[in-house]
């Protein structure tokens, strides 16, 4: 993928040398929220960038008298503006977990270890790429620069 990414940035560098800076914070921005958009419907649907599902959640031992806990999809938080942020600064367009948050995402993006609890054990957690791109989000953002410089 890194090549891919190569590839559009040598093809997409000329195009933004003719913009000004207004117009190219213009172009981050909207590059940058399509793709906030694009990552939390892929991460809503719980599939890692290759296609491949995320890998399930490990079986829980509940105790039947703390009630029920429910069982949602992973991630459905992180997923939300609040957490999932879309922010151009300059000429590049950035989207990414920032905060508290981030450190957990990293946690399941790299497929680390760490604490559930401040004195729990240290668990590894399963690779579930939560960012990442697509050769459909390629061809979105190629889309995007061609239709911003085409109403330029």
């Amino acid at each position: 993928m890194p090549d891919n990414m190569e590839a559009l940035e040598e093809w997409v560098g000329p195009l933004l040398a003719k913009l000004d800076d207004q117009q190219r914070r213009a172009l981050a921005r909207n590059v940058a929220r399509d793709l906030r958009r694009r990552q939390r419907e892929r991460i809503r649907a719980q599939t890692n960038p290759d296609g491949t599902p995320y890998a399930p959640r490990k079986e829980q031992r509940l105790r039947a008298q703390q009630g029920s806990i429910k069982r949602r999809a992973m991630f459905s938080k992180l997923s939300t503006a609040k957490w999932l942020k879309a922010t151009a600064q300059g000429d590049t367009a950035v989207v990414g977990f920032f905060g508290s948050v981030a450190r957990i995402a990293a946690t399941h993006q790299r497929g680390l270890k760490d604490r559930v609890t401040r004195d729990g054990p240290r668990v590894e957690y399963a690779q579930r790429e939560l960012l990442g791109f697509t050769a459909l989000d390629q061809e979105h953002i190629m889309d995007s620069v061609l239709k911003h410089l085409s109403t330029s």
